[in-house]
């Protein structure tokens, strides 16, 4: 009997530790709600918002890794998946600071701590665990250098290119489409975009 009530009490755990306790509202269209939720606090370890005042759930990480991992192949996405389950569950096999708290998963440790752990990850004298947490820092800065606000603050948003009509827009159809579908003639060409900015916004350093 209390080798039962062990098997259960353990089950439980184990259930809790994977599934429960996440905040997320609702899973993606990859990723499920403990995926994001561990993706947003390994986030927000990796990019706090000190050096830029974004951080990386602020910056939409999980969003973007869901979108990222539901385009990948299966193969890279079921091993993307994987490295999230390490990363979240990783303290069991190397605990984080704070004696059995660092027991807890990656994303119920608090934040100090899990940038701690987050960076034992990335000076381990093991190979395999380093490679784990580049692969890992790849994914989630995709995903920070993906908002429009960091890439505004860092100066490199994105321009937005009005397409000029040159020769060869009087010259070629569209792909597929029959020579006869060309409406445009020498009057319709325009000048080369200037490239403004999408959103011109002033920057800091700049003013």
């Amino acid at each position: 009997m209390s080798a039962a009530v062990a098997g259960l009490v353990l089950a439980g755990w184990v259930g809790w530790r994977i599934w429960g306790g996440y905040r997320v509202p609702a899973r993606g269209k990859a990723l499920a709600r403990r995926e994001l939720g561990a993706l947003a606090a390994i986030a927000d370890a990796l990019f706090p918002g000190e050096l830029l005042p974004r951080s990386g759930s602020e910056a939409g990480i999980p969003a973007y890794v869901d979108r990222l991992v539901a385009a990948s192949a299966p193969r890279q996405r079921m091993l993307m998946r994987l490295l999230f389950f390490l990363i979240e569950h990783g303290t069991l096999l190397f605990p984080a600071p704070g004696g059995l708290r660092g027991l807890r998963r990656c994303s119920a440790q608090p934040l100090a701590a899990r940038a701690a752990w987050l960076e034992g990850w990335r000076t381990s004298a093991l190979f395999p665990r380093r490679l784990a947490f580049t692969s890992l820092r790849a994914i989630v800065t995709l995903g920070y250098f993906a908002d429009p606000a960091v890439l505004r603050r860092l100066a490199l948003e994105p321009f937005a290119i009005e397409t000029p009509v040159c020769d060869a827009d009087l010259l070629y159809p569209r792909i597929g489409a029959p020579r006869a579908s060309i409406a445009l003639g020498p009057a319709d060409r325009t000048p080369p975009s200037d490239g403004t900015p999408l959103v011109a916004a002033p920057h800091p350093e700049r003013t």
